[in-house]
């Protein structure tokens, strides 16, 4: 019992709220973390993995900004893969197979060491605010005040949680424990508009009453690098996943039980993530596919649980059992866990600024799956943006917003306040307009000075990043200078290497700029080479092979920028812009586009809409109305 004061307040421990309260101590505040249970910090209650398509890039650029994640999962993997390696590099994705219990424990030890930082058990019930609604602190159930001009909310799937387990349910949070009840009624007593949305997780089976003989095996990859810019290689105690397959027979026995299935009797009403679906609705929704893929992942390193993937069911438990004795390698399996849907309360994604600040209450931030994402990954950008963003307001500074073209973070963050979601929100490569220039190997050279600048890269890994940009500017200097005569012994090298000789004197760099030749086989024209790291040799490869290509996205990012960089004052009129529709009208009030390229991402505002607005503010409709204001006295 008592009243504690900080400077930045984050409820919630979960991905997004490790990193919002990370970043905020990094930068220099006193941080406050508030958790239902130290079991909850970082916890992954559904997949026990982290990466994939989208998802990977996301985690690069945490890490380049001074996040955590990155080197926390590189310290804790089980198994590391790199996807899409047949496809440009755009789309190459990490992913690893986390080992569930060391990533928390590592979290938190982290979290323990950080100066300015601690953590407390505590489930708030109320956000306090000052008589103009300002941000004050937070109330717990267990009578503590807590006072801070910037809280962080980071509620995860615990807000107004339900389980529901076939005709099942009750309130709870992930693994049963605890469901937040009174924020809800809180956030909707500051005018705020909210959802309800679904998301589910898989039955986990006992490993020892699995036949590992009938799935498919899937080891790891030996890479020379993982998702931190610091991490150098992979390790060599990688496990292996498995594969397998449903069987018709499981269609069957889901089909026979979907009047028992939650998802389809009504009792569930939120949307789940359209692009991880339960297996009920892959069933129903592709009826001619034959089989789905199921993965069999362990949890821990030492532990007997292995976790489905693919298999998200809220089915009841004798269904469950039915399923997964269907399919191959799962004739005898144990369920430990049973799989469960879980629906949530989130924030109307729109009611926040790009800056993850709510906009009817100062000082009150959002992260995570509270903004309609789904996903460790997303929640864990978002966080990071918000401790960011909170301790920039307590400066009085300007916030921190990445652009389209600077980060996928922020394509997540943009989609989210500027287009809203009827469903939870997944990264996805194809969502970026940019991904050539947004890659996973370059979101150091994008980010880092930034990070560094904001106060959230440390020192020792600003000098890492500095010598490797050094090093790859000096390298295209040199290939780019480094003339090959067109004579007899060149042609003869090229023919070699299996490339077209050149007629007359060419540089090493235009000669990496063809598809068939590599840094390495150039080695034989390059003598005076000197051996650089893999990541170094990379990037000048992808720089010069896809330089046409970087250049032409550049100038479209150019194009598009100049949208971005026509701002619209927050406080504009949109009553008094003549020529817009209603429904634009309606839309741009409610987002606040803080600029013209924003407002033309705005679902229901046309072309003509923008015309008209580009024409009002150029003429000083803005300003006229401002100055009309300060004559009236307003």
């Amino acid at each position: 019992m008592g009243v504690h004061d900080f400077d930045v307040i984050v409820v919630g421990g979960g991905h997004a709220g490790c990193e919002a309260a990370l970043a905020a101590a990094r930068m220099g505040t006193t941080v406050l973390l508030l958790t239902l249970g130290w079991e909850s910090i970082a916890d992954m209650p559904c997949n026990p993995s982290l990466g994939g398509p989208g998802k990977a890039q996301l985690i690069r650029e945490i890490d380049a900004l001074g996040g955590e994640m990155a080197r926390n999962i590189d310290e804790t993997y089980l198994q590391i893969r790199l996807l899409n390696t047949r496809k440009g590099p755009a789309v190459h994705s990490l992913r690893a197979q986390a080992d569930k219990d060391a990533y928390q424990a590592r979290m938190r030890e982290v979290l323990r060491k950080e100066k300015n930082l601690q953590v407390e058990l505590g489930h708030v019930e109320e956000v306090l605010t000052d008589s103009e609604g300002r941000v004050r602190g937070v109330l717990t159930k267990e009578g503590n005040k807590y006072l801070a001009p910037c809280v962080i909310l980071a509620t995860g799937t615990y807000l107004g949680g339900t389980i529901y387990i076939g005709d099942v349910s009750y309130p709870s949070g992930p693994y049963g424990q605890p469901a937040s009840t009174g924020l809800t009624e809180i956030l909707r007593g500051f005018g705020l508009e909210l959802a309800r949305f679904k998301t589910g997780t898989s039955p986990r089976i006992a490993k020892e009453s699995i036949d590992f003989g009938k799935a498919e095996e899937q080891p790891g990859h030996v890479l020379p690098y993982g998702f931190s810019f610091e991490t150098r290689g992979t390790r060599e105690d990688q496990m292996p996943c498995y594969l397998t397959y449903t069987t018709p027979k499981t269609h069957e026995i889901i089909r026979a039980n979907l009047s028992r299935a939650p998802l389809y009797t009504g009792v569930i009403t939120g949307p789940g993530p359209r692009y991880c679906p339960s297996i009920e609705t892959k069933i129903m929704e592709f009826p001619d596919r034959e089989r789905h893929q199921i993965f069999l992942e362990p949890e821990t390193r030492y532990g007997e649980v292995i976790y489905l993937g693919g298999l998200s069911t809220s089915l009841p438990e004798d269904v469950q059992k039915e399923i997964v004795h269907s399919v191959p390698a799962l004739e005898n399996a144990e369920i430990v866990r049973p799989g469960y849907a879980i629906e949530y309360d989130c924030l109307i994604p729109t009611e926040i600024f790009p800056w993850l600040e709510v906009k009817k209450v100062p000082g009150l931030f959002a992260a995570g799956q509270i903004n309609g994402t789904s996903g460790y990954e997303e929640a864990a950008s978002q966080g990071l943006i918000a401790g960011i963003n909170a301790v920039l307001k307590l400066r009085g500074q300007e916030p921190f917003v990445l652009g389209r073209s600077e980060a996928y973070i922020g394509v997540l963050i943009d989609d989210l306040v500027t287009k809203g979601t009827r469903e939870p929100y997944r990264m996805m490569t194809s969502r970026v307009e940019y991904r050539l220039t947004l890659r996973q190997d370059n979101a150091d050279l994008r980010l880092t000075d930034k990070g560094f600048a904001l106060g959230v890269v440390s020192e020792e890994r600003y000098e890492m990043f500095r010598r490797k940009r050094d090093q790859i500017q000096a390298e295209l200097k040199r290939l780019k200078s480094t003339i090959v005569p067109g004579d007899t012994a060149t042609t003869r090298l090229l023919k070699e290497i299996g490339t077209t000789p050149v007629q007359s004197r060419t540089s090493l760099a235009d000669l990496l700029e063809r598809p068939n030749v590599s840094y390495q086989s150039l080695a034989v024209l390059d003598k005076d080479r000197v051996e650089l790291p893999e990541d170094v040799v990379f990037a000048v490869e992808i720089e010069l092979k896809y330089a046409g290509y970087i250049r032409k996205q550049m100038r479209q990012i150019e194009r598009t920028q100049r949208l971005e960089n026509m701002k619209i004052p927050r406080d504009t009129d949109y009553s008094l812009v003549h020529g817009i529709s209603r429904e634009a009208r309606e839309k741009l009030t409610a987002v606040a586009p803080g600029s013209i390229g924003q407002a033309a991402r705005i679902s229901g505002v046309n072309p003509a809409d923008i015309v008209a607005l580009i024409a009002y503010l150029e003429a000083g409709g803005h300003k006229q109305r401002q100055s009309r204001g300060v004559r009236d006295g307003v």
